[in-house]
């Protein structure tokens, strides 16, 4: 008797805590005044090829990810350009809580998987140790009519304007970053449980400057 009660109490335990694992963060507003001047901000662009792997605040990622690929007016518009303002670009988060996918609307991370995926996140060894790897996927689904090859080149140069966005938030708020394009996208699109017609583009890793 006392088994059966043990493993029907671990069951449920099992299955509260698989729920709680498949909810979606919630993210604070994200802060829109401040930071450094768009000339400072430039001034110190860089890219870093090491990171403090101490967690960033549920603040650092909300104010990320809305300067990468926000919504910033009313009618929807983001706050990086697309082409035919198609919207295609999709942000996955891999966090040592598992794969999220941004929702701008909503302002939270839809949960994927409760898998810890940063190391998938590129080919150099330095990449298991950020904290966040941001990647950025294209729906070819929502670009419409069209070749493959000029969806692949939109669907880079919108990447870009969105990549470059997270280089200066984070010259701004004193961030490291750094973009590639080296990455296994098989391996990372089924981590991601991508769709046939969605495209790896590049994976952009973010913490705080590694100590020296």
């Amino acid at each position: 008797m006392r088994k059966t009660k043990c493993l029907i109490l671990c069951t449920a335990l099992l299955c509260a805590l698989g729920r709680l694992a498949a909810q979606s963060l919630e993210l604070p507003p994200a802060q829109k005044t401040g930071g450094l001047p768009l000339m400072d901000a430039l001034a110190k662009r860089a890219t870093a090829r090491a990171f403090d792997p101490a967690e960033l605040s549920r603040q650092d990622l909300a104010n990320v990810l809305w300067a990468a690929w926000g919504i910033n007016r009313p009618d929807g518009k983001r706050t990086a350009p697309s082409a035919r303002d198609r919207q295609e670009a999709e942000i996955y988060v891999l966090l040592h809580q598992g794969v999220f996918l941004f929702d701008a609307a909503k302002q939270q991370l839809v949960p994927v998987s409760t898998e810890d995926a940063r190391a998938a996140g590129g080919l150099q060894p330095f990449v298991k140790d950020a904290p966040v790897t941001l990647v950025l996927v294209a729906d070819f689904a929502k670009m419409g009519a069209g070749s493959n090859d000029d969806r692949k080149l939109y669907a880079y140069i919108d990447a870009g304007y969105i990549s470059q966005n997270i280089y200066l938030y984070c010259a701004s708020a004193g961030l490291a970053t750094g973009v590639r394009a080296m990455v296994d996208r098989p391996a990372l699109a089924a981590k991601l449980k991508l769709r046939a017609d969605e495209l790896i583009v590049v994976a952009q890793s973010i913490g705080r400057p590694a100590k020296p």
